[in-house]
């Protein structure tokens, strides 16, 4: 994003100082991800791709996510 101020005309509304937070929380947890995708892709481009037997199965990755996901979410009768 840039980092010019918006021009005088159009004021901003400041956020509540949580949602800041918050967003300032979700910037950097992106920003994280984003730079493990990008080690991962420089990675391959150094040295190719792996061996199909160093890999996990994308059906076991799949389920184990699943699994995670509905930990989460309490039981619905």
């Amino acid at each position: 994003m840039s980092e010019q101020p918006a021009p005088a005309d159009h004021a901003r509304q400041q956020l509540e100082p949580a949602a800041a937070d918050a967003a300032r929380a979700y910037a950097a947890r992106t920003r994280e991800s984003a730079d493990r995708l990008a080690a991962v892709l420089e990675d391959i481009a150094a040295n190719g791709l792996p061996s199909a037997e160093d890999c996990t199965p994308w059906e076991e990755l799949r389920e184990a996510q699943l699994a995670r996901l509905a930990a989460q979410r309490p039981a619905v009768a």
